[in-house]
């Protein structure tokens, strides 16, 4: 696998589409510190991580009447074009109401704690 974040994105895609309630992924820090983001701004209900030897973080996707809380996921930066931007020009989704993440060197932040800490880096996903 090339791009493991686009197969997380991908597995969550896939799953609110046939109206699961919880999607199984391989664990990596990048994608457990990306499910605490998805978290903390409620796109899904809870995740957990396995002790279980290979490690899976379990994703309980939320629903709002009958509906995903995510409509699109959508990968930016990709391993053969990584994209950068800088704390001045950090993109904003849908007037505020998306979210971008973005890795810096403080860790995996959205747009809003970025321009607050005044920090650019690497675009990884847009969400909304």
């Amino acid at each position: 696998m090339t791009d493991p974040i686009a197969d997380m994105l991908t597995r969550i895609r896939n799953a609110l589409r046939s109206h699961q309630a919880i999607v199984l992924i391989p664990h990596s820090k990048v994608k457990e510190a990306i499910a605490v983001v998805l978290k903390q701004e409620q796109y899904i209900n809870d995740y957990r991580v396995t002790t279980t030897q290979p490690k899976v973080i379990e994703l309980n996707l939320r629903y709002v009447a009958g509906q995903p809380a995510i409509s699109h996921l959508k990968r930016l930066s990709k391993p053969g074009r990584r994209l950068y931007t800088s704390a001045k020009h950090l993109p904003s989704v849908l007037g505020g109401y998306g979210l971008t993440i973005l890795t810096t060197n403080q860790g995996i932040l959205t747009t809003k704690k970025a321009r607050k800490a005044n920090l650019g880096g690497e675009v990884l996903c847009q969400i909304y």
